[in-house]
């Protein structure tokens, strides 16, 4: 059995090294043929670099260098669809995924039949209370406008069988949600729970800002609950602008139409204004997807393969 193990690199300079001697200490009592594919996600450091250095005293070790930085989500399909072992594995390079559990998800896959062994946090330790706030919500929002359910705290991290990874790589959106996408396609997955790990070296790539259009990126994706608000929201405002229109009509027949009412007016302008906006904004997102996703541009360019 060989065992593929997937690293995006984003700016990792220090930590891959860090990573490889902590992650090929529990990769060797696997007992299994392994490679391990960093996936150069355009870092500006010295990186590749440094994953070179790692080649040269490990032949399993293959190096993806794209182009330029196309994001994580484009980093692990690349990883993917490079992979050739038995079972795949995603890791990040920051430690933040503990090694410690590949011999356990392996046993859980090859002893109980499991065709995927996923891993969530069990709490956010270290990271910034208003932005482990905003992430729960966001969980909790999109398990409710969604078919598919996402885990609270669910990582990347996560080891997966041949056909359930030729699944994923077989969906051709370009962008794509991958914590959506392991769920959507099924498989029998089971979760291994882990207290937060914070990161050996390095800082987090993912600013508030980013992780909130990845937000987006995964409702957008995974749900048009959106639009069909818009569309109730537009019947609601259509009835309550109905109803002041009878209420106007009545008062000016029972009381004339003396000049008042301009602070209400006001308001109620500005309401459907705003209201307006939204809806067009959420017709906006579903709109540039859809034009992203018929110019049918790769998802990565590989600049070279080592």
């Amino acid at each position: 059995m060989k065992l593929s193990i997937i690293v995006p690199c984003y700016n990792e300079e220090g930590v891959v090294g860090l990573f490889y001697e902590e992650a090929i200490h529990h990769i060797q009592k696997c007992n299994c043929e392994y490679e391990l594919i960093f996936v150069n996600d355009g870092s500006k450091d010295r990186t590749v670099e440094d994953c070179l250095k790692i080649k040269e005293k490990d032949e399993h070790v293959v190096i993806v260098d794209f182009s330029r930085n196309f994001g994580k989500e484009a980093a692990m399909l690349a990883g993917l669809q490079t992979s050739t072992g038995d079972l795949v594995v995603l890791m990040d390079a920051d430690l933040q995924d503990p090694p410690k559990l590949l011999p356990e998800m392996i046993r859980y896959i090859t002893e109980e039949g499991y065709d995927s062994v996923a891993t969530y946090r069990v709490d956010r330790k270290g990271e910034p209370p208003i932005r482990s706030w905003f992430a729960r919500q966001f969980y909790k929002l999109i398990n409710k406008m969604t078919e598919v359910e996402i885990v609270d705290g669910a990582r990347d991290y996560r080891m997966m069988t041949r056909d359930m990874v030729n699944s994923i790589i077989s969906m051709p959106e370009v962008h794509r949600f991958s914590k959506g996408i392991f769920t959507w396609v099924g498989f029998n997955t089971k979760y291994l729970e882990y207290e937060n790990v914070e990161r050996v070296a390095g800082e987090t790539k993912w600013s508030f800002w980013k992780l909130f259009k990845y937000a987006i990126e995964g409702i957008v994706a995974f749900t048009t609950f959106p639009l069909r608000l818009a569309t109730i929201l537009g019947f609601l405002m259509s009835f309550v602008g109905f109803m002041f229109m009878l209420y106007i009509t009545v008062k000016a027949i029972l009381f004339g139409d003396p000049v008042a009412g301009y602070p209400s007016l006001i308001v109620v302008i500005t309401l459907i204004g705003g209201i307006q906006l939204l809806v067009l904004g959420v017709m906006g997102e579903y709109l540039a997807k859809t034009y992203m996703e018929v110019k049918s541009r790769p998802k990565y360019i590989v600049k070279r393969k080592l």
